[in-house]
């Protein structure tokens, strides 16, 4: 029966496919989240949304750097299974398992080039954030002020990177990693200019960055006059690390800066005053709202 000499090859294929099923199986091996050993809820870091990203992208440079060569080969192996059973060879089907084989090479090459470039992205982006997240924490362990400093707040259909409660109101933070730009001469370009709704880098400009930084300031402060009765000022940060930024024509409800000086930045930029019992408030809201979405939040308590 001629349907058997197409059935009876794919018998050289189940051993790549066990070895596929394996790598499957095997895939969220790179997974490095890890759940609190008191609640079993995951626990949340600075920058943990770039983690699990990061983590996908090791995930998916896995399957295609391991998955690829089975693919690519699968053709080979079927053709060559198919030489046991056939009399004649045709040199045409020879070709179309040559040129399947090639294109599957050519796409998994282009799909780890994208993992590896992706990765790098995200590597940076969490750098980032680690290191803003750093300034935070030293922040909010500092003895002279009650500064209360949440990571990966959620929103209505958002995250926020981080949010500081100080007795002077909220801070929004978010922050953006991008790679400096190249001149015509190789030197390194690194000033960034800030306009009321755009970034102008060197080599390309940004208007996403500053509206998100409003989405979030908007709508924190609406759930938090919703929630506590009382409206409490939101200011809004954003933070390149390492660009040089120029705010001449900037807009004033948005702080862009490189993040070197953090700290003495939000002590200068809190122009109004929280009383106790609303500050109080305001920090319960946000753990409540941490905890309902196994958020991580680091807190220190005003001193008495």
């Amino acid at each position: 029966m001629v349907w058997l000499e197409y059935l009876l090859p794919l018998i050289f294929l189940f051993p790549m496919a066990a070895l596929g099923a394996v790598v499957l199986a095997l895939r969220g091996l790179h997974d490095t989240r890890v759940r609190s050993p008191f609640t079993a809820e995951p626990l949340r870091a600075p920058g943990q949304a770039l983690r699990t990203r990061l983590d996908r992208a090791f995930a998916t440079l896995f399957l295609n750097g391991s998955l690829g060569p089975l693919a690519s080969l699968t053709p080979l192996v079927y053709g060559m299974g198919r030489m046991l059973f056939v009399e004649r060879q045709f040199w045409v089907e020879w070709a179309l398992y040559g040129l399947l084989s090639t294109a599957l090479v050519l796409i998994f090459s282009l799909l780890l080039v994208r993992d590896y470039q992706r990765i790098r992205r995200l590597k940076l982006g969490l750098a980032c954030e680690l290191a803003v997240g750093h300034e935070l924490e030293q922040l909010a362990h500092a003895a002279s002020q009650p500064y209360t400093v949440f990571h990966d707040v959620p929103a209505a259909n958002f995250t926020m990177d981080h949010v500081i409660v100080t007795p002077g109101g909220l801070f929004v933070v978010e922050t953006r990693a991008r790679t400096f730009a190249l001149g015509s001469n190789g030197r390194t370009l690194k000033q960034v200019c800030v306009e009321p709704e755009r970034l102008r880098f060197p080599h390309w400009q940004e208007r996403r960055p500053l509206h998100k930084v409003r989405q979030a300031v908007s709508w924190l402060s609406e759930w938090l006059e919703t929630q506590c009765g009382t409206s409490v000022p939101v200011r809004g940060m954003l933070v390149l690390p390492g660009w040089d930024i120029d705010t001449q024509d900037a807009a004033d409800d948005v702080d862009v800066i490189s993040g070197e000086t953090l700290g003495d930045q939000l002590a200068d930029g809190t122009p109004w005053q929280l009383a106790d019992d609303v500050y109080d408030q305001v920090v319960s809201q946000l753990q409540e709202r941490a905890r309902s979405r196994h958020s991580f939040s680091h807190l220190r308590q005003p001193s008495a």
